[in-house]
């Protein structure tokens, strides 16, 4: 099977459904940016995290491929699994049990700290516009609610990975000082 097939050479692109949709619509930028997203979080694991963050993230990488498919595939499918609100609690559970070793925050965090804590926080930004992405595109088109819910719980959750990454690997947190 060759990688290219031309059919996008119009500047169109095949949903799942195999409507043909500009490469430009926001479907395409949402589930776009979720890629994106994997991608930075595939960079992450090649910084070496240490290994509760890596089995972390080789699971929530399957994850994105699944709202990947979730936010491609607009109204009914039988042949795509919906991002559900276990997923989400499943996030939040591991947030809470990550907090719990955490310090507590009285600082802003800056970005950084070991190399996959900072790809983390990069990740994390990443989150925030593929979320912005999901609610524009669902103020115009159907998507599944579980999704933009998701990607909110999925930018705190990188965040708070990034944090934990730099406590098991003995880094201090960047915190951010006032300039007075």
């Amino acid at each position: 099977m060759k990688i290219y097939t031309r059919t996008g050479d119009d500047g169109s692109t095949s949903l799942f459904s195999g409507d043909r949709v500009p490469k430009s619509h926001l479907r395409v930028e949402a589930y776009g940016t979720v890629d994106e997203l994997n991608s930075v979080l595939g960079v992450a694991r090649s910084a070496r995290p240490t290994a509760p963050v890596e089995t972390l993230l080789a699971s929530l990488q399957s994850e994105l491929f699944q709202l990947g498919a979730d936010l491609a595939t607009p109204g009914e499918s039988r042949h795509v699994t919906r991002i559900d609100e276990n997923q989400i609690a499943a996030l939040e559970a591991e947030i809470d049990r990550m907090d719990t070793k955490l310090p507590t925050l009285k600082n802003f965090i800056l970005p950084g700290g070991t190399p996959a804590a900072a790809h983390l926080h990069v990740a994390r930004t990443i989150c925030r516009r593929a979320e912005r992405q999901t609610v524009l595109l669902a103020a115009h088109d159907a998507v599944n609610a579980h999704a933009v819910t998701y990607l909110n719980r999925l930018s705190d959750f990188l965040f708070t990975l990034a944090r934990y990454e730099n406590l098991l690997a003995g880094v201090p947190e960047p915190l951010w000082r006032s300039g007075r």
